[in-house]
């Protein structure tokens, strides 16, 4: 991980850049009142994003094993949900 103000970002930006994206280097601008903001490539962003679905998702795959466990779940079978489409369909106008 890097790090340098803004003035000296600005003046090698390509510099920065590069290292970001030929490195997957993570560098940080710092820059005045903590506003300070990160550059990354955009390899590394999507990466990150991805795992953040992936920890979503198995935090909802968690959730519904607690549910079935605590007895929460409704089951029904192919031949029941095929009814209840059908019962729902005939009520629709097309």
């Amino acid at each position: 991980m890097l790090a340098a103000n803004d003035s000296t970002i600005r003046s090698k930006f390509k510099e920065y850049c590069d290292q970001a994206t030929d490195h997957y280097e993570t560098i940080i601008v710092t820059r005045k009142e903590e506003k300070n903001v990160v550059i990354l490539s955009l390899e590394k962003y999507n990466d990150i994003m991805k795992a953040v679905r992936n920890a979503e998702f198995l935090n909802k795959i968690d959730k519904s094993i607690k549910q079935k466990e605590d007895g929460k779940v409704v089951i029904k079978t192919m031949q029941e949900l095929e009814a209840m489409e059908n019962q729902v369909l005939s009520g629709l106008d097309f």
